[in-house]
């Protein structure tokens, strides 16, 4: 089934001024292949390209890359079935997911069955409370629920069906594929999650982290867990679980985005926050910035040399801090003069977060690590 002109099968649209190409949610493939499965089971035709609305309006067409129909007069037969799929194209984002097949197989129900959804190969199951599905359900978002019976009832309206349907979203190779996402932890288990709130993935913006971080939160909360800790890396969750010997569900893999760990905890609280990251990382947080990533903030390390001397170190080491080449060659300096620096960012680190908590009632502490997970600074709680 071959692309057609103007269709986003395989090739993000370009975004305007930056050169990067958006791409395409796990939901909107869905949405695609569901609407194309069920077109094909009332008109015995698949739409190549098929051509979905999003909830802001646009109207992306989808090439299809499978398509298979069973039944001669598919929409007479009640065990008629018709599957479709999209290959996921994100665009200039690295989404783990970029370039899945995703399939949706829908059948036809008995009159006044509604929608039902499916987790086939690849796609998980909640298992655990605190996510915007019920446990035992397949992980397939709300937004994408949405957009796909908006498209049945599209389809079944044009071609004269009755909308009973039941969709089972499939991923080739999702499950291998979700073991390098935050599904396992958050008990998602057999695969990926069909997700997407607007159906575009905008390269670079990290939201599916992000709101993996917020699901996190809210996993932890539903578990009763009373202290959570926001991890930079693996080594700092290795830290933490030697420190406080924290459960697997109360490790927030923040990354870079400590702003999205602490703007969400603090319309969502959780009694004790015990943020973890390397000593240059955190050395951002303390300067005020909540991305850490090297591309969109750097070490300050005329502020690493002001800490230190505050903290009494004299003219010559303050400059050779401010000239250092590391933010690790500034603590080593320091520490080779027993300066207490690490203390101090992470000192100024968890006030920073708590200016940002903006009176929540989450105590907070902050520890800083080395490279080899060594702790070389920390935070007393408040």
């Amino acid at each position: 089934m071959s692309d057609g002109p103007g269709t986003a099968g395989g090739r993000g649209a370009q975004l305007k001024h930056t050169g990067l190409r958006h791409g395409w949610t796990t939901g909107a493939c869905a949405t695609a292949a569901t609407k194309a499965a069920y077109t094909a089971l009332l008109t015995a035709e698949f739409p190549d390209p098929v051509t979905i609305t999003l909830p802001k309006g646009q109207t992306p067409s989808f090439a299809l890359a499978a398509g298979e129909l069973a039944g001669e007069l598919a929409g007479e037969q009640s065990e008629a079935w018709a599957m479709a799929g999209v290959i996921k194209d994100a665009g200039d984002d690295p989404d783990v997911t970029h370039g899945a097949l995703i399939r949706s197989t829908v059948r036809l129900l008995p009159p006044g069955s509604g929608v039902v959804f499916r987790a086939g190969p690849g796609v998980g199951t909640v298992t655990r409370p605190g996510l915007p599905l019920e446990v035992g359900e397949p992980a397939i978002n709300p937004v994408p629920r949405q957009l796909m019976r908006a498209q049945v009832a599209e389809v079944a309206e044009r071609h004269g069906g009755a909308g009973d349907v039941e969709i089972t979203v499939s991923v080739d190779n999702g499950e291998e594929i979700a073991r390098s996402t935050w599904n396992p932890r958050l008990g998602i288990l057999g695969g990926l999650s069909i997700l997407g709130t607007t159906g575009i993935v905008v390269p670079y913006s990290c939201s599916a982290w992000i709101d993996s971080i917020r699901r996190g939160v809210d996993v932890a909360r539903a578990a009763g867990r009373t202290h959570v800790a926001g991890c930079t890396g693996s080594t700092s969750e290795r830290t933490v679980r030697t420190e406080y010997a924290l459960p697997e569900d109360a490790l927030l893999d923040m990354g870079d985005f400590a702003g999205a760990v602490l703007t969400y905890l603090r319309r969502h609280p959780v009694p004790r926050l015990t943020l973890c990251g390397g000593f240059a990382k955190l050395s951002k947080l303390a300067a005020g910035h909540l991305d850490l990533h090297s591309s969109r903030s750097q070490v300050d390390k005329s502020f690493l040399a002001t800490l230190a001397a505050d903290a009494g170190a004299d003219a010559a080491l303050a400059t050779e801090v401010s000239q250092a080449n590391t933010g690790l060659a500034a603590l080593q300096l320091c520490q080779s003069q027993d300066i207490p620096l690490g203390n101090l960012v992470a000192t100024r680190a968890r006030d920073e977060a708590l200016r940002v908590l903006r009176g929540a009632p989450v105590l907070v502490d902050v520890i800083c690590i080395d490279r080899a997970g060594t702790v070389v600074g920390r935070s007393e709680p408040r």
